[in-house]
């Protein structure tokens, strides 16, 4: 399985720094119409030549992806719950056929999240099937978690999507999560069915627990902190330049300098975590250049770690081996403890990331924080005041906003995103703060319809501070579509 930078090679590296097109994702999910031999023979064939022209090239020699969506047509006569309803099959992705391009196949059907994100992605794909729930759609939700399964037993994790140049990461442990949510409709046995997989999955996080020591405090996603507990970090195999985004990633180690390969892997880091890009993981909290996302423990990782470690010890309770189950819950136990210790700041009453090398607190206060509410890892005092946090200074008129520094990166204010608007609902439920989770909620969904009643669109972010204003930020346009969008609104208007 070559990515397409070892696919394509200098015809990889030429296209991508000539901008051939405005988003470096197009090249890398374009589909070749010939072999890649005569391709490649045809490029050094005629590349020197005065009349080349490298575009003309790559639509001579590759079908342009599709965008998944951004074609459907809205009936605006509909509400915006029968415009979600209507646009699943149209985000429908059937199993294909393995090709020449960067697409893993699958062999079920599933949910891509739309616009230019035309595969299916990981820790999306639990909030989409929030809203498959929601809607009854048990047999897709089924098909979705099989995929997942299917990629772990192929090849040992879920990368963060189905392509090849997404081989040496992950994304948020939401498998477990996902299995919990299908256990709810289908029974608890469901835990049995899928405990090869929730092992297979922990085993990738945790490799690299033997590995750590006081002299090698950190080794792939394990750390080991000063104290011996095990916590766990975001990284990536890989030290280049992301193939999706190459060119942006070149141009960031040119005008920052130092050690090139250290930015690349944080820069991958940081999207195995979901949040590419945010202060959240920059040194200084405003410039790109500074990230060092693999120096951080941070804390919704290893709250979706401590509920794998649960989900796993409710499989084997399932299957009746009290032996394995009492050490799953154990490990759960000791994370909880771990996260408490090193996550919990006294100061700030909230949960903070931890800069495992500097031995202290990052500064910035994101929605990470309310992940140990969502898996209740929380005392009620501890839960207590991170509602208050959440009111005081981070819910705004359209929902939560991600973070409370503008970077103008798209993971920071004013920017709110649908999956933290679901985790704060429900942690805030968890622990009885029922108005603030019901005034988040409305506010969030009031935002969701708003933009939906002026564009018949639903979208990947939201700007939660001015709500007349479009969401901003990143290395792309704002996309629509949009799976998680979708799912939790859909869940979030059951609940009303």
């Amino acid at each position: 399985m070559l990515s397409p930078e070892e696919q394509w090679g200098e015809l990889f590296e030429a296209v991508q720094l000539a901008q051939v097109f405005p988003d470096g994702k197009t090249f890398v999910d374009c589909e070749p119409k010939y072999p890649a031999e005569e391709i490649l023979f045809n490029y050094v064939g005629t590349k020197n030549k005065q009349a080349f022209d490298l575009r003309a090239f790559v639509l001579e020699h590759f079908s342009l992806p599709l965008a998944y969506g951004s074609d459907f047509v809205a009936d605006s006569s509909r509400s915006m719950s029968e415009h979600i309803r209507s646009l699943w099959p149209v985000l429908t992705r059937q199993p294909d056929e393995k090709g020449e391009g960067s697409l893993l196949s699958l062999p079920y059907p599933y949910i891509v999240p739309g616009g230019r994100f035309r595969e299916i992605y990981y820790w999306d794909s639990y909030f989409t099937m929030l809203g498959l729930a929601a809607d009854g759609e048990l047999e897709m939700m089924e098909s979705m978690v099989n995929n997942f399964a299917y990629l772990i037993d192929q090849v040992g994790f879920i990368p963060n999507g189905n392509r090849t140049y997404f081989m040496t990461r992950s994304q948020p442990p939401f498998f477990s999560s996902m299995v919990g949510l299908l256990a709810e409709q289908m029974g608890q046995d469901t835990y049995v069915k899928y405990l090869p997989q929730l092992l297979r999955e922990y085993g990738f996080w945790m490799r690299g627990k033997d590995e750590v020591s006081a002299d090698l405090p950190a080794f792939e996603h394990v750390v080991r902190m000063p104290d011996g507990q095990l916590l766990n970090r975001y990284y990536d195999r890989s030290a280049t330049p992301r193939p999706e985004s190459y060119r942006e990633d070149v141009e960031t180690a040119e005008e920052q300098g130092g050690d090139a390969a250290q930015l690349f892997l944080d820069l991958r880091a940081a999207c195995e975590s979901g949040w590419d890009f945010s202060g959240r993981w920059f040194a200084d909290t405003k410039s790109l250049g500074t990230i060092h996302t693999t120096e951080i423990i941070p804390v919704d990782l290893n709250a979706l770690l401590y509920h794998l470690e649960q989900c796993i010890a409710s499989g084997y309770q399932e299957k009746l081996d009290e032996g394995q189950a009492a050490l799953f819950q154990e490990k759960a136990n000791k994370r909880k403890a771990a996260v408490q210790q090193y996550c919990w700041d006294e100061a700030t009453g909230f949960y903070c990331d931890y800069d495992f090398k500097a031995g202290r607190f990052t500064p910035v206060l994101s929605m990470a924080g309310v992940y140990p509410l969502f898996f209740q890892m929380a005392s009620d005092q501890q839960a207590a005041r991170v509602a208050d946090k959440l009111a005081r200074d981070f819910l705004r008129p359209g929902g939560y906003t991600s973070t409370l520094i503008n970077t103008g990166q798209q993971w920071d204010a004013p920017n709110g995103w649908a999956p933290l608007q679901w985790i704060a609902y429900r942690g805030l439920l968890n622990y009885g703060h029922q108005e603030l989770a019901k005034k988040g909620r409305d506010q969030w969904l009031a935002n969701n319809r708003r933009v939906y009643e002026n564009t018949t669109k639903m979208v990947e972010k939201y700007d939660v501070e001015n709500i007349e204003a479009e969401a901003g930020g990143g290395e792309y346009p704002l996309q629509d579509g949009f799976g998680w969008s979708n799912g939790v609104a859909q869940a979030l208007l059951k609940t009303v």
